[in-house]
């Protein structure tokens, strides 16, 4: 199911995760040549994104929300 991204914060090693609108959460890492995604690595980018969706595996799981309701 997709879901729109509303925010970003850095794990324990320092990549970038995306905070979906569902509750659930997804790394969005920029590792060429396997996954390129450049506009994870500036704030600019990153602000850019937001409300472009995902697709959530753990919706269609029908896993509990990782984060806290807003």
């Amino acid at each position: 199911m997709d879901q729109p991204i509303v925010g970003f914060h850095q794990d324990d090693q320092h990549d970038w995760v995306a905070e979906l609108a569902c509750g659930h959460v997804q790394h969005v890492r920029h590792n060429p040549p396997w996954t390129s995604r450049p506009w994870v690595t500036t704030a600019e980018g990153r602000q850019g994104v937001l409300g472009r969706t995902l697709a959530c595996r753990k919706c269609d799981q029908g896993a509990p929300r990782d984060l806290p309701e807003r």
